[in-house]
């Protein structure tokens, strides 16, 4: 059985935090007692929600940080300013933030939106707030990625979807990269303190893929509606790793339904992640955390189920 990470007091920062499984992952933070820090697009719609949450919680420490665009540098930098200024620790990074886009933006800075929100934001926020996690130990980054993972390979020829762009496969790479991400992550900050790991949510009612409009936004909200759960239940796996102190020293793992599962073949090739982490450096325009010079011994790991099929 779960055992509850005492959580009052303890500055949990949440990306996407103003709807679907990051406005019920934030909730629930919050009704533990959790200093819950909603990071969400748009001020007045991210202090009203932090408002809302401090009344029906009854926890008075729920922040907003509005941003204006996450997928963008200048937003990275604004962010993670704001909350070194005003976060003297951070104990617990979930970075839940995503979108699916059917066709191919780039953004301000040249980067293709999709490579920039899904993957490049979770790494770069992660980067920048290492030191302070680092001191706040013990800390957990929690990264939100999707079973849509599955049967996709990384392209490091391609990152930016230049050749050979598919929205649904676009999306499902990203999903992969930020798995193999995560396990470099989890080897880089390796006996700092600092736990990484990475989760699947389940297929789940939310505004997931309605910035699309069209055809494509109607098709999945049909498709939601007939299958999806409840972003709720969508919110049980981020919690557990963020509260609970049975996962304390699982660090580079994939979640799903609250237990490891393995991923995809994919999803496990460690050189791959460190190539890919390589790539990502030139596109975050940040130093690179230290690599340690011997891979200290894998932490025990939970139950391990098989890998479920993509939802």
């Amino acid at each position: 059985m779960a055992t509850p990470w005492p959580m009052q007091g303890r500055v949990v920062v949440v990306t996407g935090a103003t709807s679907g499984i990051g406005l019920e992952t934030a909730r629930g933070l919050a009704a533990r007692g959790a200093h819950t820090v909603l990071v969400g697009r748009g001020t007045e719609r991210t202090q009203a929600l932090a408002e809302e949450l401090r009344r029906v919680t009854g926890n008075p420490a729920v922040d907003a940080v509005g941003v204006t665009d996450l997928a963008l540098r200048a937003s990275w930098a604004q962010l993670s300013d704001d909350l070194l200024r005003r976060y003297p620790e951070v104990h617990v990074l979930i970075n839940n933030a995503g979108a699916y886009f059917a066709r191919r933006e780039v953004t301000a800075d040249g980067l293709e939106r999709t490579l920039a929100l899904n993957v490049l934001t979770p790494l770069a926020l992660t980067t920048m707030l290492a030191d302070r996690l680092r001191s706040s130990a013990p800390s957990r980054v929690i990264n939100v990625s999707s079973a849509a993972h599955g049967g996709n390979v990384v392209d490091l020829d391609d990152l930016q979807a230049e050749h050979n762009f598919s929205g649904f496969r676009c999306y499902g790479r990203s999903k992969l990269e930020l798995i193999l991400l995560t396990r470099e992550l989890a080897r880089r900050l390796a006996g700092t303190g600092v736990t990484v790991n990475v989760l699947h949510p389940g297929f789940i009612r939310s505004g997931f893929g309605q910035n699309n409009g069209g055809w494509t936004a109607f098709g999945i909200r049909l498709a939601s509606l007939m299958a999806a759960k409840s972003a709720k239940t969508g919110a049980l796996t981020p919690l557990r790793l963020a509260c609970d102190s049975d996962v304390a020293r699982v660090t580079g793992e994939y979640f799903v339904d609250g237990k490891v599962v393995d991923g995809s073949v994919a999803s496990r090739d460690l050189q791959m992640a460190r190539r890919l982490y390589e790539a990502c450096l030139p596109l975050l325009q940040l130093p690179a955390l230290p690599d340690p010079p011997e891979a200290p011994p894998a932490p025990p790991r939970v139950v391990t189920v098989p890998f479920p099929a993509p939802m």
